[in-house]
């Protein structure tokens, strides 16, 4: 029998996998009178106590009953261990941070091997909690390589199609990337530019492994949206590409014809596009961590200085310096330091 480097008596490293959850929700109840529900997805993980701890929530996303949340939960999949989850989400009607303040639209509870094991098909329920009518949440995972690379983007459009009666667009772009159950998962959403058929975005920033997962030719799906003040946006039109294709920078390469599949097949022939999108810029770098600078010959030197001069005065005045002691915590220096008077670069 082969050990390999087994050492006995040491501890072994644990199965573990760094799993990232995309969430969106279908046919949520609507609290609102006067608009629909902003939803809020909260994921809680349970305790050893047996206790729901909240791990994280999603951004907020107004008057909308079909959300798909940009921000993904990121969490180890411990294999030796049943992993307890609870998606709770809840319809935002105010700033306050305690979930008893907003109305309840659901829950789902599921360990993490239940849903990483249909990962292929995306893991779906019926939200409980509000007899059965609280919509469908469905949840897609997939182990987060470990790409350190981040890519920087700029896009503008050009011609794009005019979508409200009394103005132009109000556009944005959202990218999803495909996963395995054929579907997209957002990843980013750019900001709305009121009133503008030629909009240029500001420039964003996303991991490479948020994007793409590491690989360069995975199929991307950038949307073009009328933003609404509905919550409901026009659909515009979609292109594909690749981030192997984006890396090539500025250029025809790299200039989309925006398609609307409906407005395509009813024009036919007569239809060109719905506007065009293009890269204007593009940077893709490693972001080293901080291990990464200690393995590569990095030096951190740390110094600790104690003033044990006497002539400090009482320690107990707000106006001396502090002399070393039980009460060293508890005296003032100065606005980023808890003992006011005193320049912190002296410490």
């Amino acid at each position: 029998m082969n050990l390999g480097a087994f050492q006995p008596g040491q501890a072994a490293a644990l199965p573990t996998s760094t799993i990232e959850l995309a969430v969106s929700c279908e046919s949520l109840a609507n609290t609102d009178v006067l608009s629909k529900s902003d939803p809020v997805c909260v994921l809680h993980i349970k305790g050893k106590a047996g206790e729901w701890l909240e791990y994280g929530r999603t951004e907020l996303i107004s008057d909308s009953l079909n959300p798909q949340w940009q921000k993904k939960f990121i969490m180890d999949y411990k294999f030796e261990e049943r992993q307890l989850l609870k998606f709770a989400v809840y319809d935002m009607d105010s700033e306050s941070h305690s979930l008893t303040d907003h109305d309840f639209l659901g829950s789902v509870e599921a360990s993490l091997g239940e849903i990483v094991a249909v990962q292929s098909k995306g893991f779906t329920r019926k939200l409980g909690g509000r007899g059965g009518k609280g919509g469908t949440i469905r949840i897609l995972s997939e182990e987060l390589s470990g790409n350190k690379e981040v890519a920087r983007f700029t896009f503008s459009a050009k011609g794009l199609d005019k979508k409200d009666f009394f103005g132009k667009s109000d556009p944005y772009l959202e990218i999803g990337r495909s996963t395995e159950c054929n579907q997209y998962a957002i990843v980013h959403r750019t900001e709305v530019i009121k009133s503008n058929l030629n909009p240029n975005w500001k420039q964003f920033q996303l991991e490479v492994r948020a994007l793409c997962n590491g690989d360069y030719h995975r199929d991307l799906k950038f949307t073009v949206f009328d933003w609404n003040t509905s919550g409901t946006p026009d659909y515009i039109g979609c292109f594909h590409t690749t981030l192997e294709r984006l890396k090539s920078g500025s250029g025809d390469d790299n200039k989309y014809e925006v398609i609307n599949e409906e407005k395509q097949k009813k024009k036919g022939a007569k239809y060109k596009n719905s506007g065009t999108v293009t890269l204007n810029s593009i940077t893709i770098e490693a972001v080293p961590s901080f291990l990464d600078y200690i393995q590569g010959g990095t030096q951190v030197n740390f110094t600790v200085a104690v003033d044990f001069t006497g002539s400090n005065g009482n320690p107990q005045s707000p106006t001396e310096l502090a002399l070393p002691g039980p009460k060293w915590a508890s005296q003032p220096i100065c606005d980023c330091h808890p003992i006011r008077g005193r320049d912190c670069a002296g410490l």
